[in-house]
This record gives structure tokens, C-alpha cells and sequence, in this order.
């Protein structure tokens, strides 16, 4: 590539003339390759201010047609500050005869100027041949996306797809859509508690099999779950309805590009804050629940309180017990209470009794008041809930359930979400200070508006930001 600036010499040797403002014309391809000069930017003004005061310093540089090469800012400047004549180096050629010097001329007297990413990109692209960096691009995009397999590769053998859903099943999905439409608050659902809805009202499986009767058993569960299967497949439910909690899945959230993260950062600023409602209470309270499914009735209420919540499907691990114990041990609070959600079952009952016992005796806290929300005996009963089987003998806690409530054993799904839901805010209500968490209610009221005015203020001392096209 020839050089065609101009040295600092060469330019000592094209004399200064005084231009009209009216006779120089600003280049549309600074615009294209810069971002424009706004006559708002603070930066403008202060610059026109200055002009006003000691004229312009700098002579701009233009092409014998008088169009600017440099001296864009310093232009707009001396319009606001009101000059007529402008101090100018015109060099000896046109920007129409000879483009491509003009743009080479253009990005060098730039050059030292503080740009944003976007510019410098534009600046470098100007060096590229665009036939030579596509095909550059369309090999390394080829060559990315090759897979070297080596002898891992799953040959895939024959085809099999899923049978379509016969008249004779409809009965049986629409009962399904029924469930799924009176649970429509707590989307997405499992299958498991789409399963003891049904129950309350058991269509046929079959519509010709007056034997096939819906019951709680793993037959049925399991023709539930082809059957949901299916009519997702077929687009007669959505995927979003129906989830699997204990299977889950992370996706990373990404941006397009610098300027969509920082206009969505500016639109959601301000707007998480959460005031603690829990800092007034005498007691520290943390939610358990035992499985993910449970996750979604659950979580609103936690939320609605401020209230730590932990799934620990299962038995919980030891991490859980130790973050908990911290955020206990911080509070400075009188007393741990554990309000627990698990099934009816040995294990159910057994997970409940070893958690607080681990927090007592693995992490030393001897105020802890732990209280079983849900399932127990008594609900069971006065709810009239569909068993969910029988308790398996293996467990090593059969024996102790077995001889107090007998074989039969009730999971947590078996309640309605709205019901479990119920149930934990009335036992939060019965441990929480009443009055000192509607002030805290009230205070956040308070601190929403502090913090809009805050906002509006960030919004407004960031208002001349414009993202860059892509």
C-alpha cells in the first residue's frame, strides 16, 4: 500500500487560508466511519467555548473541494460559537477524483484521537479486501464447525417414531388438559402432580376398556406420562406447561453484543431491590423442602417473605446445611427455625428429624426449633388425600413408620399447590412477628420510590449514550 499522508512537513508547506463557515462542507463518510458530531455533547460545547474565547487553534484540513478531511468537532464548534471564518490547509485534490486517498487521508488524521471499538473496527476494515476476508471467514467457519469424532461416534440404527394419540386415548388427554388448565398459576407442572389431580376424578386410560380405570399406580403414571409425551410431540401441549425438575438443564445467558447488555442494564437498573423483611423478626427462618417439584408452589411464598428456601432432594448434603448455618450465625437472631416440607413416607419422616439434628449437632446450634409443615398425619387425614403407595420395607426406617401409621405413605404432590402453598404461610404466620413485617412492607413501599428517583437520575446523566450500529 502507498502512503498518501501527508507529512508533517508537506502540511508546514500548504499555507492557511481563512475559509467561510459557508463554504466548507462536512464529509458524510466521516459519519459513516465516526460516530457524527452531536452539537448537544457537553464536550462541543465546551470546545465552542473556548473557540469563542481564543478562536480556533487548529487549522482544519479539507480537500481542494473543501470538504473536511479534518477538523469535524472543531467545525460544529465554531458554528455554536458564532465564527464566520475558519483557518484551513486545502490540499491539491478532489475527494470525488480521488476517493480513496480522501478516506485514507480521513482515518490518519484521526488517528490519535481517543474512538470507541466500533470506530476502530470501521478504521481497520477500511485496510481489508472484503473478497479475501469472506472467504477467510467461510473457511475458518467450515473448519470450526468440522467434529472430529475419532471411534466415539452413535451410528444411529433404523427409525422409530412415537404412535399418533388414538380417538380412544382423547377422553383421557382431556381430562389431562382439564388438571392442566385449573393449575394454570403454577406452570410449569410436573407430571407427578398432574397424577394425583386425576385422581379426584379418574377418567378411563382407554375409552373402550371399561377396566382401565385411572388409579395410583405405576401402570397409570406411566401412561400419563407417554401420553403427555405425545400430545407435546403432536403441539396439543406446550412444551413450556409440563417440566422435569430433577433433570435440569443451564443455559448461559449471553448478549449479542456490548450495546443490548448495556441498554438492557440501564432499563433494569434500580429495579431489583429487595428490602429484607426479615430483619426485624427476633428468629431467623429457612425453608426445606425435600424434592424440586415441590419447588414451584413453594417458592412464591419464600419469596413473598424474604425467607431463605433450600431443596434438598433428599437428604440434603452437607454444603446446604453449612450455608445455612452461616446465614443463621450473621443474623445475630435468637433461634433457628426450620419450617420442612417432605412426603408421608419413612424416608419422608426420617428426612425431616436428620436435617435438625445435623444442624444441631454438626453445626453446634442449640436454639433450633425445627416444625414439620407438610405431609403429617393429621393432614393426611382431614384432606382425605390419595395414599401413594405403600412404604417400601428396604428402607431402614420402615419399621418405626410402619408400626405408628401403618403401610400406606403420601407424597407431597398429592397437594394441590395452592393448598401447600396455603399451609406454609399460615405456619409462617404462627412464627413471625406480625406487626414488625407489615413495617418492613411499609418501608419498602417507601424505599420503591427512593429508589425510581435514583433511577431517573442515572437514566438522565446517561442519556446522550447511543449504541453503536452493528
Amino acid at each position: 500500500m502507498i502512503d498518501t499522508t501527508p507529512s508533517g512537513q508537506e502540511l508546514g508547506l500548504v499555507p492557511i487560508r481563512k475559509i467561510p463557515v459557508c463554504g466548507i462542507w462536512p464529509s458524510p463518510e466521516n459519519d459513516q466511519l465516526y460516530k457524527p458530531v452531536d452539537e448537544n455533547d457537553p464536550e462541543i460545547k465546551d470546545l465552542a467555548r473556548s473557540i469563542a474565547k481564543v478562536g480556533v487553534q487548529e487549522p482544519l484540513i479539507l480537500s481542494s473541494d473543501h470538504s473536511i478531511i479534518s477538523g469535524h468537532r472543531r467545525f460544529v464548534a465554531a458554528n455554536l460559537a458564532g465564527l464566520h471564518l475558519l483557518p484551513c490547509r486545502v490540499l491539491d485534490f478532489d475527494k470525488d477524483d480521488d476517493p480513496d486517498r480522501f478516506m485514507q487521508l480521513l482515518r490518519e488524521c484521526n488517528r490519535q484521537r481517543v474512538k470507541t471499538f466500533a470506530e476502530a473496527a470501521r478504521e481497520a476494515a477500511m485496510d481489508v479486501d472484503p473478497e479475501i476476508a469472506y472467504q477467510s471467514l467461510i473457511e475458518h467457519r467450515q473448519e470450526s464447525a468440522a467434529v472430529t469424532t475419532g471411534d466415539n461416534i452413535i451410528v444411529l440404527r433404523g427409525q422409530k417414531n412415537r404412535s399418533k394419540i388414538s380417538q380412544a386415548k382423547m377422553p383421557f388427554l382431556e381430562a389431562a388438559q382439564v388438571v392442566i388448565s385449573d393449575l394454570e398459576n403454577f406452570w410449569p407442572l410436573s407430571v407427578r402432580q398432574i397424577h394425583y389431580r386425576l385422581l379426584n376424578d379418574p377418567p378411563l386410560k382407554h375409552a373402550s376398556k371399561p377396566d382401565s380405570v385411572y388409579c395410583n399406580d405405576k401402570t397409570s403414571y406411566k401412561a400419563l406420562s407417554d401420553l403427555l409425551t405425545r400430545a407435546r410431540i403432536e403441539g396439543i401441549i406446550q412444551w413450556e406447561v409440563i417440566t422435569d425438575e430433577t433433570r435440569p438443564v443451564t443455559v448461559w445467558e449471553v448478549q449479542n453484543n456490548v450495546d443490548n447488555y448495556i441498554k438492557n442494564e440501564l432499563h433494569n437498573f434500580g429495579r431489583g431491590y429487595w428490602r429484607d423483611l426479615m430483619q426485624s423478626q427476633p428468629n431467623h427462618i429457612e425453608i426445606i423442602g425435600e424434592k424440586n417439584t415441590i419447588q414451584g408452589a413453594i417458592r412464591p411464598v419464600a419469596m413473598k417473605y424474604c425467607i431463605p428456601m433450600t431443596i434438598g432432594r433428599g437428604y440434603c448434603s452437607p454444603r446446604p446445611k453449612y450455608d445455612m448455618a452461616e446465614r443463621f450465625a450473621k443474623s445475630g437472631k435468637q433461634n433457628l427455625i426450620l419450617l420442612i416440607l417432605s412426603d408421608f413416607d419413612p424416608d419422608g419422616e426420617e428426612i425431616a428429624h436428620s436435617f435438625a439434628r445435623s444442624m444441631r449437632d454438626e453445626f453446634d446450634i442449640k436454639n433450633i426449633i425445627p416444625i414439620k409443615v407438610a405431609l403429617h398425619a393429621s393432614q393426611v387425614q382431614s384432606m382425605q388425600l390419595p395414599p401413594g403407595g405403600k412404604a417400601k420395607k428396604s428402607s431402614t426406617n420402615y419399621k418405626r413408620f410402619a408400626e405408628q401409621y401403618g403401610d400406606d405413605v403420601w407424597e407431597l404432590e398429592a397437594l394441590p399447590p395452592d393448598e401447600l402453598q396455603e399451609i406454609l404461610r399460615a405456619e409462617i404466620d404462627k412464627v413471625i412477628d406480625i406487626e414488625a413485617f407489615n413495617h418492613e412492607l411499609d418501608q419498602e413501599e417507601i424505599d420503591a420510590g427512593k429508589m425510581e428517583g435514583a433511577r431517573r437520575i442515572v437514566i438522565e446523566a446517561l442519556r446522550h449514550y447511543e449504541p453503536e450500529e452493528d
